[in-house]
């Protein structure tokens, strides 16, 4: 089988397209086809190796662990373990995994969920890490009732354009801060309001938000407290430098230890099949819908990955596979 290899952490140039032995499933597995996958931006802080946090978290101190780069997918089951309960062949699933970039893999039947019937296996594959991780910020981290005000600050990104249309359907008033050539995309996803970053600065505008959720990390601590209301809480779900990782690390926890806001990161998102499942409930009734803004080949996964490295993606960035179909 085709897989997207690199055996050293650096640019997508070390990425090489390569054949490669195909995974057998172990009892308690899946051997899945794959029909698209979808580029994240944990894929390039992995791919390179920063910061070097990464590396500390289980993928190789010096080298990469696992050589195969990739977590979302969409496909076919192929084969199923002994021991598996939940899916059999020829079922549609989607999931995050380990070395996604490939033709076929190998997943634990609790990394994956059955594909929602209405959706392409390219829509399927735009949605498991950035939904998931809206989904934890917003509900979880950030506590959203219905009726609060909710701004989210990088509407337009594979994250955002989830975030905007989970807190709809939480029944939010929501805000989108995005540029102004995706003004009238986050409108259409459901923002209610709709701010452009570079006409004016959210936390300056003397609005207050119940709820901030930001893919974009990037304000200070004191940007943020000032944009909230009094008992406001402010979801960060990245950082963009160590340096505000740690200043919101240290100095936002100070404001949520001394006053009634809350600021904080949100952490690594954690995939796991409950919230999975709640998304796909949601995919089902149209109340979340995968916005894709560029789709690349398997043996173009490099291209793709300095696409969205650039920071303009429009939503998510998707990799088909030759053997793909549209259900």
């Amino acid at each position: 089988m085709k897989a997207i290899v690199y055996t050293k952490y650096g640019p997508p140039d070390v990425l090489q397209l390569k054949e490669i032995e195909k995974p057998t499933p172990q009892d308690n597995e899946v051997l899945v086809r794959v029909h698209a996958a979808s580029v994240n931006p944990f894929d390039w802080h992995v791919l390179r190796g920063k910061p070097f946090l990464v590396r500390l978290m289980g993928f190789g101190l010096l080298k990469p662990k696992n050589k195969i780069l990739g977590a979302d997918i969409a496909g076919r089951v192929e084969a199923v373990g002994r021991n598996v309960k939940q899916f059999q062949p020829d079922d549609g699933v989607f999931g995050t995994i380990r070395g996604g970039f490939a033709e076929y893999v190998c997943a634990r039947e609790n990394a994956l969920a059955l594909k929602p019937a209405n959706m392409s296996f390219e829509e399927a594959a735009a949605v498991p890490m950035a939904a998931v991780t809206a989904l934890q910020g917003l509900r979880d981290k950030g506590q959203i009732q219905p009726g609060q005000k909710v701004l989210i600050n990088g509407a337009s990104g594979g994250v955002g354009t989830f975030a905007v249309q989970i807190a709809k359907s939480f029944g939010a008033e929501v805000t989108g801060v995005c540029s102004t050539r995706n003004l009238d995309m986050v409108r259409s996803i459901g923002a209610d309001h709709v701010i452009d970053y570079t006409q004016e600065d959210f936390t300056k505008n003397g609005q207050r938000y119940d709820l901030i959720f930001d893919a974009v990390a990037n304000h200070s601590v004191s940007d943020y407290k000032r944009a909230l209301s009094s008992r406001g809480i402010c979801a960060i779900a990245g950082f963009s430098t160590l340096f505000h990782m740690f200043q919101v690390m240290l100095v936002g926890s100070w404001v949520s230890r001394t006053g009634s806001k809350k600021i904080g990161g949100m952490g690594m998102a954690k995939p796991n099949k409950k919230d999975l499942v709640f998304i796909t409930e949601l995919l089902e009734v149209g109340k979340v819908v995968p916005v894709i803004d560029r789709r690349y080949p398997l043996s173009e996964t490099a291209e793709a990955i300095r696409y969205l490295e650039e920071g303009h993606a429009r939503g998510k960035v998707v990799i088909t596979l030759e053997h793909n179909n549209k259900t």
